[in-house]
């Protein structure tokens, strides 16, 4: 563990290994989103400039085999899936990535770059493919701690390489793939000469932060530590590696067939609640999925959840206020998203019991501090990031409608009555909860407010 020091006072540049957009997101593809998301709001909680770049990864083996089995362009395919991703990030509250950039928009800086490795002697062309030279560069192994002799890349049909343990940087064109051109004839880029590109392009030879999921370290980021520092340049500062969703112990991944995908997740659990299971969990700890686990976390969510709203009917809507010295301590620990949230429990019990006794006082302190750490993880439900987006599913939908009617019934007849102060006193509690009224030649009308 190492105290983080950014490179330049008061700026964080952070480069998160993003999307390889072969299919629909699934709870393990977008944990490392959420993670990130709640790492770049704590920064910036800090009084930092924060710069998080997210690629993603549209050209690649698997996208061009599943396009091909659909009989779809590879190209629609993977902009149809990255949009897919987008959505999911976007419906768990990610906030936009300072910059998205393709692979595919960058084989230019990709060129450059192995110009510079094979003018280095880190690198060769052969018959139109170029490899990086593992045994050229000595630091090889340093970020996954593999040995170097007992390297497997895990790459097939690669005969012009000098030695197994190299790499692919460029791939020489195949029939029917698309291609670029390059000095070394046309071809398409391997996966980790992207990423070394796309984070010089934008963040310099040298950056603070690197994130990606634990099964990125090797080879993915192994090769790209190797072939940046080989090409002169610092890199990544730090790295930081998000842990697994897993199902029956093991990993989800398409190819195992074990995955939850986002748009299922959503019709069971609003989308505010999904975040809160997949961010609560320390980032390096598996999450082994459950129905039971998630069912947990929901209950977790919603007494936050219902401490606020009672606060809002009885007090008035609080406005976010101090963390307390626990959350902090927890946030700077690593990120100990843990105990951060233990830390929003501690105080919601004290909440309540205020707002048992009656202390007022006590009870908005309470509700502004936990909207405030709540917020910091990108959680505050009276926050208008939620409200302004569907986080209730169909059936609390249904419940909602048939309540508001039921307390609008109630106000009809009290104005009939001639009880203005009861009328007006329903129509107050539906605006503090968020819902507003407008009375109409039709009758009456409402909606949720907007932020």
């Amino acid at each position: 563990m190492r105290e983080f020091s950014p490179l330049r006072s008061g700026a964080v540049s952070i480069y998160l290994c993003g999307a390889t957009v072969q299919g629909v997101p699934h709870i393990g593809h977008v944990r490392s989103g959420l993670n990130f998301d709640v790492l770049r709001r704590w920064l910036t909680h800090l009084g930092n400039d924060v710069t998080l770049v997210r690629n993603v990864t549209d050209i690649d083996d698997k996208i061009l085999s599943k396009a091909a089995e659909a009989g779809r362009p590879w190209w629609e395919w993977a902009a149809t899936h990255e949009r897919e991703f987008i959505s999911a990030y976007d419906a768990l509250g990610c906030l936009p990535a300072s910059v998205e950039p393709r692979a595919t928009g960058h084989v230019t800086q990709m060129v450059e770059l192995m110009q510079r490795l094979i003018d280095a002697g880190h690198a060769y062309a052969a018959n139109g493919d170029v490899y990086f030279s593992v045994s050229s560069y000595s630091e090889y192994g340093a970020l996954s701690g593999q040995r170097p002799d007992e390297v497997q890349q895990g790459e097939t049909g690669t005969e012009g390489k000098r030695d197994p343990r190299d790499f692919t940087l460029w791939k020489s064109a195949k029939p029917g793939e698309p291609s670029w051109p390059t000095p070394w004839g046309p071809g398409r880029p391997g996966w980790h000469l992207e990423c070394s590109a796309m984070a010089g392009a934008y963040l310099g030879s040298e950056f603070d932060i690197h994130g990606g999921g634990l099964d990125l370290v090797f080879p993915h980021h192994e090769n790209e530590q190797a072939q940046s520092r080989a090409a002169g340049d610092g890199f990544a500062g730090y790295w930081m590696h998000n842990a697994w969703v897993t199902l029956s112990g093991e990993k989800m991944s398409k190819s195992l067939g074990n995955t939850v995908s986002i748009p299922a997740m959503l019709e069971r659990v609003r989308a505010v609640e999904l975040r809160y299971y997949l961010v609560t969990p320390h980032y390096r700890s598996n999450i082994e999925y459950s129905e039971e686990a998630l069912h947990d976390s929901v209950l977790g969510y919603r007494r936050i959840e219902s401490f606020l709203r009672r606060v809002v009917e009885r007090v008035g809507a609080p406005e976010p206020g101090a963390l307390t010295e626990d959350f902090v301590n927890a946030m700077n620990d690593d990120l100990g998203t843990p105990a951060a949230v233990g830390a929003v429990h501690t105080v919601v019990r004290e909440g309540n019991a205020a707002l048992d006794s009656g202390d007022r006082d006590g009870v908005l302190a309470a509700a502004g501090s936990v909207r405030a750490m709540m917020g910091v993880l990108g959680l505050d439900p009276l926050d208008c990031s939620w409200s302004g987006k569907s986080t209730v599913d169909t059936g609390a939908q249904k419940v909602l409608g048939a309540l508001v009617e039921e307390l609008l019934e109630q106000r009809k007849d009290a104005r009939k009555n001639k009880d203005f102060a009861a009328a007006d006193a329903i129509r107050d509690r539906l605006i503090a909860v968020g819902v507003a009224v407008e009375d109409t030649p039709d009758g009456p009308k409402w909606t949720l407010k907007d932020c």
